[in-house]
Parts: C-alpha cells; sequence; structure tokens
C-alpha cells in the first residue's frame, strides 16, 4: 500500500488515476530532487486518489445533442455566489479583467453571462471553455451539498490510506477531501499533510462547510498530522485565501510559489522545492 497518497480537484473526469499517476509521480521525485533529497518513492508508493469519474455522466443512447452548457445553466446560491468569489479574485490578480461594479454583484442571468465573459478572458480561465467552467462549479457543489457525491468520494479515500501511508497530498478540491478524510479518521498514521491551490479558506462557501469529524467543527487540526504545509501561487484564483492560519492554526506552513502561466497546475505545484521537503519530512527521507 502507498506510502504517499494524492487527491485531484475538480475537471479531471475524463482522466484516471494510471494517468494521473503518470504525470504526479515524476513531479512528487522532481520536488524531492530540487529539496536536495536523495531518496525517492518508488512508483507504488505513491497512489493517486481518482473519484473524477462520479461526475462523467453515464452512455446513453443516440440522439439530439445536449446543449452545451451557459449562464442559465448556472444555479442560483452555491454556485453563483461561487461564480461571483472567482470573479473578484480574478480582477484582483489580473489587471485584465475588469472587476465586479455595483450592478454585477446583483445576482442577475445578465450579471453572471458577464461574470463568465470576465472568467473567460482572464489569464487564469483562458483556455477554459465556458461549459467546463459551469461544470466546474457543479462539481464543487455536489461535493459539498450532496451526501451521496460525498461518502462516495470519501469511501475512494478511505479504500487505499493504510497503515503504510506517512503523507496526504490534496490538490484543489482534492484538498477539501484530503482535510475531511484525515479530520474523520485520527486514527490513521499520517503524519504529513500536503495541499496546493486549497480553496480551504474561503469563507462561508467551502471554509464554513467543512466536515471535520463526528463532532469536529471547520478549522480543527486534522486528525493525526503533525506537519501541514500549504502552497499558493500569488495567480491561483482558486486558492483564494493564501494564508491559512488564521482559520487553521499558526502550525499551518504557508508559502507562496511561482507557477509561472500554469498558476494551478498540480505538477507545477509538486515538483517545487517546497512541496519535495514537506513530502520528505512526512516520509522521513533524506
Amino acid at each position: 500500500m502507498a506510502r504517499v497518497v494524492c487527491i485531484h480537484g475538480i475537471g479531471q473526469q475524463h482522466k484516471g488515476e494510471r494517468e494521473l499517476h503518470r504525470s504526479w509521480h515524476p513531479a512528487l521525485a522532481d520536488g524531492l530532487a530540487r529539496a536536495g533529497v536523495i531518496s525517492r518513492p518508488a512508483e507504488d508508493d505513491v497512489h493517486c486518489v481518482f473519484y473524477g469519474d462520479l461526475f462523467r455522466p453515464p452512455g446513453r443512447t443516440l440522439a439530439v445533442t445536449d446543449p452545451p452548457l451557459n449562464a442559465a445553466d448556472v444555479e442560483e446560491g452555491f454556485e453563483t455566489d461561487l461564480l461571483f468569489a472567482l470573479w473578484t479574485e480574478a480582477a484582483r490578480t489580473d489587471p485584465g479583467v475588469m472587476p465586479p461594479d455595483a450592478h454585477t454583484l446583483v445576482r442577475t442571468p445578465r450579471a453572471v453571462q458577464r461574470a463568465l465573459d470576465a472568467l473567460g478572458q482572464s489569464r487564469f480561465f483562458a483556455s477554459l471553455a465556458v461549459r467546463a467552467l459551469v461544470l466546474d462549479l457543479k462539481q464543487v457543489r455536489a461535493y459539498l451539498h450532496d451526501p451521496e457525491v460525498h461518502a462516495a468520494v470519501q469511501a475512494r479515500v478511505e479504500a487505499v490510506v493504510s497503515d503504510r501511508t506517512e503523507v496526504v497530498v490534496g490538490h484543489s478540491l482534492g484538498s477539501v477531501v484530503a482535510y475531511e478524510a484525515l479530520c474523520a479518521h485520527p486514527e490513521w498514521p499520517v503524519r504529513a499533510l500536503l495541499t496546493a491551490g486549497s480553496p480551504l479558506g474561503i469563507r462561508r462557501l467551502v471554509f464554513d462547510r467543512l466536515r471535520a469529524g463526528r463532532r469536529g467543527k471547520p478549522g480543527d487540526w486534522p486528525g493525526s498530522v503533525t506537519s501541514w504545509t500549504n502552497l499558493a501561487d500569488e495567480g491561483d484564483v482558486v486558492a483564494l485565501v493564501k494564508d491559512l492560519r488564521p482559520l487553521f492554526g499558526q502550525d499551518v506552513r504557508c508559502l507562496l510559489v511561482h507557477n509561472g502561466s500554469r498558476a494551478h497546475d498540480a505538477t507545477r505545484y509538486l515538483n517545487t522545492a517546497e512541496a519535495g521537503r514537506a513530502i520528505a519530512d512526512g516520509c522521513s527521507l533524506d
């Protein structure tokens, strides 16, 4: 069983655990090299938990094609609020994005369309089609709001973590999955948590909805972990709150890294010296 368990984020429904492993394992090894660590985890010491298929629609009989998702498909409430939070952060980090004003802050279909248009023109979301962005919003909502989806994702993690697991790595929504899994299982022997591009610090939308175990509350320390490192790129819109310490305590080691034009890319986070050191400390590598 794996010493390092990795958990992906949203938008991975068309991939799989082996495909992710082929990119994540070399990135982890490179991060260890950047940190000056000689030892490397073997390929079977790293396991990528995969849950993207839970968001992939089942096959269907050929008929009229499904209409592309657009602004009308963004549901009021959580999805709209998250969309506007991302728009506000994109405008803060990208001078080419006009920020929402008093008129667009009113949640109307026209304002939702303006938000999607603005994000589509940002550096961060430039390569993401509107349909994909709307799907991503719905994946986040499903995990946080649908008990069956939440339980299914958590079951994937529980099936992989063993008494050999020393480090859990969570990217993007995967950091939320990782945090909740560790809070729910304080008996696990996991010593280190590495979160990257994490939305854990977004108040009301994410933080306040965290399930921190049966008797826990958002902000509790995650289970048996003795070392928690959080990495964020200044331009990563998803990692809206870069410093998690005000919410989770001063023991979280929060670091800014530079991922270039792919601020949210998992492999660019993992191949940094900062990620390598966090994994080395958890696995006692030198």
